[in-house]
């Protein structure tokens, strides 16, 4: 178990890390097409060539951890990529983090232990080719339900002529890119499944092509979300519904189930439960700092302006002339 998960951060840390380098070797470099030129170019740049053999590395360890554990395991494991990724980015690209920053990798990385303790080795459960029709009519039917909202959020939006996104389509195309990359984990799992099971081998790669173009489209909705949207709610959205798509789908398609032991069983849903909030730590760090500091702004402000009406109140009380005075000048006056 513990080898799958070693390998299961190995290949996360490779796919975002990569995507990083990826993206800072095209910042000198022209739009990627067909050309013979700009695929040279492409070829030549020694940033981005790293950062893709590194994700490529990473997408085929993630096969690997796949074949050896269950996806109810592997894809929570998965989503301590951002807390790896935050790492690299102080320390290679200089940026600076924050309190959030590092309790989001804290908890990012005991869940990651929670998990590793309490999981445990199972068997191959009995599958059927026809889970895979099921679970595409499942995944079908959830978009249907999610762009039949969508399409009344964009109405209500046209109606009241706003230009900006509602909250609530962020969402939406948060959780449709997150239950793509969920299932994207799960129809590969399915394919070492029936490898192992007796089928053809031929559905192996069948199943990885699948999976490839259920990534796909989950990075094309991401994409959408992110255009237009905050990146806060979608990726939060997209993080949160991988998770969960990757455990329930992994237990009610592929036969997974909790370990036996209670303390096992424990340990793996704390496990579960610390890299969630964890990876929407690190997702929220920055809006949650923002937030915190206005809060205790606002406190010290209350705090000054109560302890200001407090003096303003005394010195007032201490001007006031008090009646025993006045009396005693009046007798004063009359007997003078």
């Amino acid at each position: 178990m513990w080898e799958s998960i070693v390998l299961t951060v190995v290949a996360t840390a490779g796919n975002n890390i990569g995507k990083i380098l990826q993206k800072k070797g095209t910042v000198i470099l022209p739009p990627l097409s067909f050309k013979f030129k700009v695929i040279r170019a492409y070829a030549l740049n020694k940033t981005w060539l790293v950062g893709f053999l590194m994700d490529i590395f990473g997408a085929l360890l993630m096969l690997r951890a796949l074949a050896l554990a269950p996806v109810s395991v592997i894809q929570p494991v998965s989503g301590c990529g951002l807390a790896i990724l935050s790492v690299f980015s102080h320390f290679y690209l200089k940026e600076v983090m924050n309190v959030v920053d590092w309790v989001g990798i804290t908890f990012a990385g005991f869940g990651t232990i929670g998990v590793g303790a309490g999981g445990e080795e199972q068997g191959a459960a009995a599958l059927s080719i026809f889970h895979i029709p099921w679970l595409a009519f499942v995944v079908f039917i959830l978009f249907i339900m999610l762009n039949g909202w969508l399409r009344i959020c964009r109405r209500n939006r046209r109606e009241h002529e706003m230009v900006e996104y509602d909250v609530v389509e962020e969402i939406i195309y948060g959780l449709e890119s997150g239950i793509l990359f969920g299932m994207a984990s799960v129809i590969s799992k399915m394919g070492f499944l029936f490898l192992e099971q007796g089928f053809p081998k031929l559905l192996v790669p069948i199943c990885i092509i699948v999976s490839v173009c259920s990534s796909g489209t989950g990075f094309y909705y991401q994409t959408r979300g992110l255009k237009h949207g905050r990146a806060i709610i979608v990726s939060t959205c997209a993080a949160v519904a991988s998770i969960l798509t990757g455990v329930l789908a992994g237990m009610l398609a592929l036969g997974e189930r909790l370990p036996s032991a209670p303390k096992a069983r424990m340990l793996l849903l704390l496990g579960w439960l610390l890299i969630i909030v964890g990876v929407i730590l690190l997702v929220g760090s920055e809006k949650l700092v923002k937030f915190f500091r206005l809060s205790s702004h606002r406190f010290k402000r209350s705090t000054v302006d109560k302890s200001y009406g407090h003096r303003r109140s005394a010195t007032s009380r201490i001007r006031e002339p008090s009646p025993t005075a006045v009396i005693q000048a009046a007798t004063v006056n009359h007997l003078l």
